[in-house]
């Protein structure tokens, strides 16, 4: 808090010296010949007047103290709630203060032959580990009680997605969705949720004496990476028949909402109750319950008409940002003790998984003309890049790759989302806990190529029901979504020198990836 006060002009010289002159029938008189009238009583009142004064100075003057420790004291406690997303925690710097090449030397970033040095020892330390220790169920539940509390372990048999039915123990004619955060932090959502309100008593039944409202969780996600085509995918998805999709695209509940962070620059809230995010599939939940009220009302004899729906989500945080574990663990430890993939797993473990990944060095550069907001250009970005290398440098001389790539610090100093395209060090962690075939792994350039193939491997790969040629072409032949607008292509290609420096240092990871995948078109060495 580092105010600065100054008078608005300064005194004149004689302020207070000469006689405050007032006007008595138009004639100019002292005050002190005014005050001569009663000059006893006067007197008397106005040492009073500054004996009280005086006394109210000093009382005003322990109350500003007061206050104002009071202040200083609030701010340091709960800066570490208010402030995380702006300033770091102080204790993670150490991570990146080293005597790395490239540590903190910003002023060498034009020098093209210092940053090679640099991408060479981050090459030199790159390791990849067996496998991360996986927290038991019991170490989940203790850190998430409520999360636990209302998702069952065992849902409907006969749908296909995962759902079940809660008790609502609410006031019928109240408000259901009246506390949701989503709701309350964006405006997007009134007529969304406005909707659900409408079609929620009518979806309310009795049983045994209560009521009861269907409840579901996303038979599949879409968890990665941003900037590889996780919107078109999506847009395409949603045109299936059977397929449904949270009412808003990214909820990005597991990464950022559970944990009170509603836009990343606002440090953090109130946390976002299970609830909240189940609330999102509610729409979805009505049309299987509508579909299970129309199976059971079917004769035995008939064949099934219905389609089986499925829910999904598709927050391209997912995979990859767990940035918030730092403020939320008991910091012994440099890398994260849980994972948005261990909760996941946790409550439904037969959950599918699609992720769609790029070439890594296109996908930094488009991620940069998408989130960048001024000046952007390709000397600017090659400008970021070579800072982005150093500080990377400078953690992995102190600490392991894996460590740099979730160290919380490390993402928000860098200028640009460099380790999200680090996608081998993410689906490792991922493979720990989901067996290899409930993932399916597409890359962009196949997608952009032939969308027929990659939409038909998606609908196997999610056990779809067939569609008619209509249909296919429908889903298949549509434009592409969220491309690079125009401003952006007008700004060219990234540096040749650019280029080679992300390809240098993505190749290990690039590398690593085929060999995890036995895919060599992972390596991106033909792009």
């Amino acid at each position: 808090m580092d105010y600065k006060y100054s008078l608005l002009r300064a005194p004149p010289d004689d302020f207070g010296q000469g006689p405050v002159l007032l006007h008595m029938d138009d004639m100019p008189v002292s005050l002190f010949a005014v005050l001569e009238v009663k000059r006893g009583d006067v007197v008397a009142w106005h040492r009073n007047a500054l004996g009280f004064l005086n006394k109210l100075k000093v009382c005003s003057f322990m109350c500003f103290l007061t206050v104002s420790f009071l202040v200083a004291a609030s701010y340091m406690l709960l800066a570490d709630k208010k402030g995380l997303l702006l300033t770091p925690p102080p204790y993670r710097f150490g991570s990146l203060v080293s005597p790395g090449l490239g540590a903190f030397n910003l002023s060498a970033s034009r020098d093209l032959a210092h940053i090679r040095l640099v991408v060479k020892s981050i090459v030199s330390r790159v390791e990849f580990h067996s496998g991360r220790r996986v927290p038991e169920r019991k170490a989940l539940v203790s850190s998430e009680p409520h999360m636990f509390s209302v998702i069952p372990r065992k849902f409907l048999p006969g749908v296909k997605n995962p759902c079940w039915y809660e008790e609502y123990t609410g006031n019928i004619t109240s408000d259901p969705y009246e506390k949701n955060q989503y709701e309350r932090f964006s405006k997007r959502f009134h007529t969304l949720f406005e909707f659900l309100r409408n079609s929620f008593r009518e979806h309310l039944f009795h049983r045994d004496g209560k009521l009861y409202r269907t409840r579901c969780l996303p038979y599949f996600y879409i968890i990665g990476q941003p900037k590889c085509g996780t919107t078109d995918l999506y847009d395409r998805l949603r045109m299936h028949p059977d397929v449904r999709f949270s009412i808003s695209k990214e909820p990005h509940w597991w990464t950022r909402k559970r944990f009170g962070i509603v836009r990343l620059k606002d440090g953090f809230h109130e946390r976002f109750p299970v609830d909240d995010y189940l609330d999102l599939f509610d729409l979805s939940a009505f049309q299987i319950q509508d579909q299970l009220l129309a199976n059971a009302s079917r004769a035995p004899d008939l064949p099934d008409p219905q389609r089986h729906i499925i829910i999904g989500e598709a927050s391209a945080s997912t995979m990859w940002d767990n940035k918030a574990w730092m403020y939320y663990s008991d910091n012994t430890t440099d890398e994260p003790p849980y994972l948005n993939q261990d909760f996941i797993h946790a409550l439904h473990p037969d959950t599918r998984l699609i992720v769609i990944f790029r070439d890594p060095v296109e996908r930094l550069y488009s991620d940069y003309l998408y989130f960048g907001e001024t000046n952007k250009s390709a000397e600017d970005f090659h400008d970021k890049v070579s800072e982005s290398l150093q500080l990377f440098d400078g953690c992995v001389a102190m600490t392991t790759i894996r460590s740099c790539v979730y160290n919380s610090t490390l993402n928000k100093g860098m200028p640009i989302r460099m380790p999200v395209g680090l996608y081998v060090v993410f689906l490792l962690d991922w493979l720990t806990v989901f067996p290899r075939d409930q993932l399916l792994v597409l890359r962009l350039e196949d997608h952009a190529l032939n969308r027929k193939y990659t939409m038909n491997r998606v609908f196997n790969f999610l056990s779809l029901g067939p569609l008619t040629e209509q249909q296919e072409a429908e889903i298949t032949q549509s434009p592409a979504s969220n491309t690079r607008t125009e401003s952006n292509r007008n700004l060219g290609p990234m540096l040749a020198v650019t280029r080679e420096l992300l390809q240098d240092f993505y190749q290990p990871f690039n590398q690593k990836l085929a060999q995890v995948l036995q895919n060599n078109s992972f390596l991106w060495d033909s792009q």
